[in-house]
């Protein structure tokens, strides 16, 4: 377990963060950042098929905060401690990335937690397990993407062994400060290294699409749009 004075020390989300995670909201979609990735030879940025969203709309844009939680199976003195420390800890401009070492029986997301990573300036969250509440979660609208659904507690089930630390979640390696980007097909990672060379790609790629939709849409055939654009 690191220890606090460890992890990576960052400020919340300045103007120019505001301005690229609105650009790539309002420009791109999970897709073209992953054909990007691919380009770049980062082929393991999506997350699992089985990452959903609560709600069909929910999308967001932002840093990665990320959280570690085992399973466990008796109830440990101050059970939420760490846990609280963690959320107390987000970032305006900051996404939750929860892993959970694949658990179905721990649901460490549900209502409270998303109220408090909403008022801390959470943009969202990514639960690789169950999350509860979600009436509530909808009726906040904090988007959360997960893997199921189920109203028990993680006291006894499941505790957080740290946070702000690289993890693995649902397949795909995050690191803290990666950007994450989910719309309703999912989830994508982008490590912060890679991430200028990803947008301008990702940028360009969706110039091509906009010309080939158009002239498919004229009754061109696929083979010459194709051809032009080398797109698909």
């Amino acid at each position: 377990m690191s220890d606090q004075t460890d992890r990576l020390v960052r400020n919340p989300a300045t103007a120019a963060d505001l301005e690229l995670f609105r650009q790539v909201e309002e420009c791109l979609y999970t897709a073209v950042i992953s054909d990007s990735l691919d380009e770049l030879g980062y082929r393991n940025q999506a997350l699992r098929e089985f990452i959903r969203p609560l709600s069909p709309d929910d999308r967001f844009v932002g840093w990665a905060r990320t959280f570690s939680y085992v399973d466990i199976y008796h109830i440990p003195p101050n059970p939420y401690a760490m846990e609280i420390d963690a959320i107390d800890s987000i970032l305006p401009g900051e996404v939750v990335v929860v892993s959970t070492a694949g658990s179905l029986q721990n649901a460490p997301w549900g209502e409270l937690l998303s109220t408090a990573a909403r008022a801390r300036g959470a943009r969202g969250a990514v639960i690789d397990g169950l999350v509860r509440d979600v009436r509530k979660i909808q009726e906040l609208e904090f988007p959360v993407f997960a893997r199921g659904i189920k109203p028990v507690d993680s006291k006894g089930r499941g505790t957080i062994i740290d946070y702000n630390v690289p993890i693995e979640c649902a397949g795909a390696r995050v690191s803290p400060g990666d950007l994450v980007f989910a719309d309703y097909d999912g989830v994508i990672t982008v490590p912060a290294e890679v991430l200028p060379n990803v947008i301008q790609l990702a940028m360009e790629k969706v110039e091509k699409e906009n010309g080939s939709r158009a002239e498919l849409l004229q009754g061109a055939y696929l083979k010459d749009v194709f051809a032009k654009y080398g797109v698909l």
